[in-house]
Formats: C-alpha cells, structure tokens, sequence
C-alpha cells in the first residue's frame, strides 16, 4: 500500500469513521469526509494528526489550493472534514474553530426551457427512460431522490410523491403530476418493478450514474448543448415554478431547502422577472 497509516493516525481514522456513523452523516457526507481525512493522514507519515496546531492546518490548506488547485468548494469539504476530527473526535472545539475558508463563486444554476424540455423528452423512446427523466422534472428530485424512489412513495388518491430522507435526512412531499402519474402507471404495467421505483437488473435501486447517463445521451440525440445534469431538471423545475407565479415558500417546500436564500437565487434566471425589465436602450429614440 503507497504512504501507509502509522499505528496512531490508523487509530485515527477509525475513531473517526465511527464518530461519522455515530453522528448519523450521510452516506455521501461519510464517504467524502473520510476521503480528505484519510488524504491528510497519508501525507503525514510518521507524525501524528493529533500532535497538529493550527498553524499546520493553515499551511496544509494553502497547499491544497495553490499545488493541488483545489476548487472554492472541495476546499470547503477538506475544511469541515479536518474540523469534524479536531472537534468532534478530539473536542478541541475553539482552536480550531475558526479555520480559513475561501469565497464561493455565486454561480447561476443552469436552466433548460420547457421547449427545451418537450423536445428532450420526446427524443427518449425508452419507457422506463423517460419515465426517469419525467419524474427528476416534474417533481424537482435529486437524482439520488429519483433512484431510492420506491412504488408505495407514489401516492396517487393524494397526489402526491413522498420523499424519504432527503438531504439532510429529511422527508417532504412534492405535488404528483397528472402526466407523470399516467406514464408512470404505463410504465408499472410493462417493467412490474418490485421495490424501488426504478429498478436495476437484479431488482436493486437504479444506479445514480445510469440516471445521469440517460439525460446525457437524451441531450445529445436532442442538440442542446447546455451543461448540467440531472440537477439541472431540478434547477429547471424550480425556475418554471417561479416564472408560473408559485409562492416562493412552496417553492422552497418543494425542494427541501432550509433557508429561503437558496430557493431566492432562482429570482435571478427566472424571465418572470428579468424580461419585464426593459433596457434604458429601448427608451432612447435615435
């Protein structure tokens, strides 16, 4: 094995797979956290992690970013994951409470059209396919929502669909489409999935890199070139919900989000509100 552990950041490094476990972190949260520990403890060589100051800390970051050339965001999960250790394992909470973090960059998520929309699902011959990719869009699913679907979470006397465990390990309900209830029940009638909603060949949840292929070859077949992925649906969604005059506090329902300043940044793609907005240009006769 290259750059092996030392007996005592071995040690570490269980304590503090556990401490994750034991918290309740998420399963994606779990496996990045220990990632970037487990990437710092190997650089580390015969010194051990708990012997670090702050200092050390700061100095590993740095590097990180200029040798490394982390991005704003990998920095921030590098950030939290040596945090969780000095804090929670160890309980050193107030040295290293206050450790450096960069500015992200406030970026505009990327929205397709509903025209946009159409023409892609028009282009998925696939029933369980586009099925899949009508149910990201209609009800605004992360694609790890969409894939951990089960059939009983379809409510179809209410309307709705259940989301279980969500990010951040919370339930919601979102509004059942009418047309996605009825190509769902298509769909049900030709593939009789078991459990999950979609199924993957021994009856497994459908794998999330499956999903995002689907939509990636959809766009493709279809023309559009603007990026994104299965997440962009969501962006979508939420945008067309906006531009449609839904109360924003249904919106951020909807989503799942904690603070209403993540669901605001969809004021700032949504036509509804920029295309009324005319250009000083416009009112200048020349």
């Amino acid at each position: 094995m290259q750059y092996p552990l030392n007996a005592a950041n071995l040690e570490a490094f269980a304590e503090y797979q556990q401490m994750l476990q034991l918290k309740g972190y998420s399963g994606n949260t779990i496996r990045n956290y220990a990632n970037e520990f487990h990437f710092m403890l190997r650089l580390l060589g015969g010194i051990n992690v708990s012997g670090l100051k702050k200092k050390h800390i700061h100095s590993y970051l740095l590097w990180l970013l200029q040798k490394k050339k982390y991005s704003e965001a990998h920095l921030h999960t590098a950030v939290n994951a040596i945090k969780f250790y000095f804090e929670k394992v160890l309980k050193n909470d107030k040295e290293f409470f206050d450790l450096p973090r960069p500015k992200k960059p406030a970026l505009l998520p990327d929205i397709l059209s509903q025209t946009q929309i159409a023409r892609l699902l028009k282009n998925i011959s696939n029933l369980k396919h586009k099925a899949l990719i009508m149910a990201c869009y209609a009800a605004g699913l992360r694609v790890s929502e969409v894939v951990n679907l089960k059939i009983g979470d379809i409510d179809s006397e209410r309307m709705m669909i259940h989301i279980r465990c969500g990010k951040g390990k919370k339930d919601r309900m979102v509004p059942l489409s009418k047309k996605l209830l009825e190509t769902l029940r298509e769909y049900f009638k030709q593939y009789r999935p078991k459990k999950f909603l979609f199924e993957g060949p021994q009856n497994e949840a459908y794998s999330t890199r499956s999903a995002q292929l689907i939509l990636a070859a959809a766009k493709k077949k279809t023309g559009i070139l603007k990026p994104g992925s299965i997440h962009s649906l969501r962006h979508s969604y939420a945008t067309h919900l906006m531009e449609a005059g839904t109360d924003i506090r249904f919106i951020q329902e909807f989503l799942g989000h904690s603070s209403l300043n993540t669901t605001m940044r969809y004021t700032h793609v949504s036509q509804r509100n920029i295309s009324n907005i005319e250009s000083p240009l416009d009112k200048i006769n020349f």
